[in-house]
C-alpha cells in the first residue's frame, strides 16, 4: 500500500517538532512512536477508558481518536509537561501523597484530565470532579483515592492564592 506521508510541525509541550507521518496517523501514534513521549498510553484505542488524554489547546482529548495531521498551530501539552525543574507538579505531588495510583496505567489520562479542569475551574466540588474524571477508567483503585487527590490539589491550591 502507499500511504501518503508528510511532515508534521506540531508544538508539544511548549516546543516546536517537525515529524514525518501518515494522514491517517493518531496523535497518539506520533506522540509515543514518534516522539518518544510516551506518558500517554494506549489503552482501548476506542476512547472509552481515557489513558491517552493530553490536552490541546488546554483541553483534554483522546489522542487515540485525534489524527495527528489535524494538529498543526495547535498548542499540544502531554503529561510529561506538568512537572517542571525536575519538580513534580502540585497535582502530581496530591497523587502521590494520597496514594492515587496503583499499577499507574491509567495516572497520565487522569492527570491531564484533572490539570484542565483545575486551570478551568480552580475549587471544584467532589461532583465536579467526578463529572469531569467520568471519561477515564481506572482498573485498580476504586476511584476515591484519585477524587481525594484532585480535592486536595485544589484545596491546597485555593490555600496558597490566600
Amino acid at each position: 500500500m502507499n500511504y501518503h506521508q508528510r511532515i508534521l510541525k506540531l508544538n508539544v509541550n511548549g516546543h516546536p517538532k517537525e515529524i514525518l507521518a501518515r494522514d491517517a496517523d493518531t496523535l497518539l501514534d506520533v506522540l509515543r512512536d514518534g516522539l518518544g513521549l510516551t506518558g500517554s498510553k494506549r489503552g482501548c484505542d476506542l476512547g472509552t477508558c481515557g489513558c491517552c488524554t493530553v490536552q490541546v489547546d488546554g483541553a483534554p482529548i483522546l489522542s487515540c481518536l485525534t489524527l495527528a495531521c489535524e494538529m498543526e498551530d495547535k498548542d499540544i501539552r502531554t503529561v510529561e509537561d506538568l512537572a517542571q525543574s525536575n519538580q513534580l507538579a502540585p497535582l502530581q505531588r496530591c497523587w502521590s501523597e494520597a496514594g492515587a495510583s496503583q499499577c499507574g496505567f491509567c495516572s497520565p489520562g487522569f492527570l491531564m484530565t484533572a490539570d484542565a479542569l483545575l486551570r478551568e475551574h480552580p475549587n471544584p466540588n467532589r461532583e465536579e470532579i467526578k463529572k469531569a474524571l467520568a471519561g477515564n477508567l481506572c482498573r485498580c483503585t476504586g476511584y476515591v483515592k484519585i477524587l481525594d487527590a484532585v480535592e486536595a490539589c485544589a484545596k491546597q491550591t485555593q490555600e496558597q492564592a490566600v
